[in-house]
């Protein structure tokens, strides 16, 4: 049976077996694996040969991770998952997600950076800076699971610390980035330890004379009201949703209230939304991975939209291709850029596009563009023969 320092041990070496780890996966029936640059892989250690892990051995360790959160045990036993923070001795921290399968405990444990990255360290389009200046409103960040939403919002974050003499408030399931207090001051909040739901945790926020409240996730209507509610009231709150594309996101947001409601919603949604960010990770040309993003930012074109609802030729997709100058664009015109720069393959960016049949002609071009710039080489001219 291995000991609570064997199991630190363990995690400590699947963490830094190589470069890009992102993810460390205990699942029983498998051997251990770890996910680099987005691709799982088999791993075999030989200080732990396990060619399979079983059902007692992954239960163990889950149970050792947990065992600083009793609370979390019934959870487990009651909803078949637990998300938690998790830190080695060394303050290496994980984002950990434990949960039952077909009797079995199995664990997902993502590798946290322990240092807060900026806007600029991280490359990120020039307009987060702007964002980083509001005052009051809604800012969401959307994509998928694991495509580097909460690093996107923790440089944001880590911006207005460092600008502003304001007071923040996050509400995490769980906390991934420690920030330290720059000019601002700044208090974490962990779902299950210092709060029983983001509602609750939310509607606590508002009693506690915050400027800028994080909210980990939006996930139900009472949510989405007090989110609303504190915008309206001059708070800026930022959030996430598992969306992609603005107008999957503004859809699910209406989807939270009765059809009755729409128009009501529709109008507050107007008149609180600032921006949304959305985010997905790509394959780079010579490994790692990058970002394109699909940026919307609430200007009157968007909002009479919001109002009143997406129409042939009057799309949220139409407004931000021509939006460059408020700092919007689609994934589509990121994709592009992305392809030309040499950054991604032909088949990534068609693949991720919103409108293929769109990028498909605009890599055309490019392609065509980069045959008449080759320039001629000596072996083609003494085929051809120089007169």
């Amino acid at each position: 049976m291995l000991t609570e320092t064997e199991i630190k041990d363990l995690i400590y070496k699947l963490a830094y077996l190589e470069e890009g780890i992102s993810d460390i996966f205990i699942l029983s029936g498998y051997p251990f694996q770890i996910m680099v640059y987005g691709r799982v892989k088999s791993v075999y250690l030989e200080d732990f040969p396990v060619e399979k892990l079983s059902p007692f051995q992954t239960e163990i360790i889950a149970f050792s991770i947990l065992k600083e959160r009793p609370h979390l045990f019934k959870k487990l036993l009651k909803d078949g998952y637990a998300d938690l923070s998790y830190f080695l001795d060394d303050e290496t921290r994980f984002r950990v997600n434990i949960f039952s399968r077909q009797r079995t405990y199995n664990i997902v444990m993502r590798k946290l950076e322990s240092r807060v990255r900026s806007i600029e360290e991280l490359g990120l389009p020039e307009v987060f800076y702007k964002i980083a200046q509001e005052k009051y409103g809604i800012v969401l960040v959307t994509g998928a699971t694991g495509q580097g939403k909460t690093t996107t919002l923790a440089a944001i974050l880590h911006e207005i610390n460092k600008n502003e003499h304001v007071h923040i408030i996050t509400l995490e399931d769980p906390i991934e980035y420690i920030h330290k207090p720059v000019k601002a001051t700044i208090n974490q909040r962990e779902l299950g330890t210092d709060f029983s739901s983001y509602a609750e945790g939310l509607r606590s926020a508002l009693r506690e004379a915050p400027h800028v409240i994080l909210v980990g996730e939006i996930r139900d209507r009472e949510t989405m009201d007090i989110a609303l509610t504190a915008a309206e009231t001059g708070h800026l709150v930022f959030s996430t949703l598992h969306t992609i594309g603005a107008s999957h996101t503004v859809n699910r947001i209406i989807g939270f209230y009765q059809p009755e409601e729409e128009r009501t919603i529709r109008y507050r949604l107007a008149g609180s939304l600032r921006w949304i960010v959305g985010q997905k990770l790509l394959p780079k040309v010579g490994g790692g991975r990058i970002p394109a993003f699909d940026i919307l930012y609430n200007n009157l074109r968007i909002r009479e939209i919001i109002m009143t609802g997406e129409s042939e030729g009057r799309t949220f997709y139409d407004v931000m291709t021509q939006g460059s100058p408020f700092g919007m664009r689609t994934f589509d015109q990121d994709l592009v850029n992305l392809y030309k720069k040499g950054l991604i393959e032909e088949d990534i960016a068609i693949t991720h596009a919103i409108r293929r049949d769109k990028v498909g002609r605009e890599i055309d071009l490019i392609k065509k563009q980069r045959s008449r710039e080759e320039p001629i080489s000596f072996l083609e001219l003494g085929e051809k023969g120089v007169k």
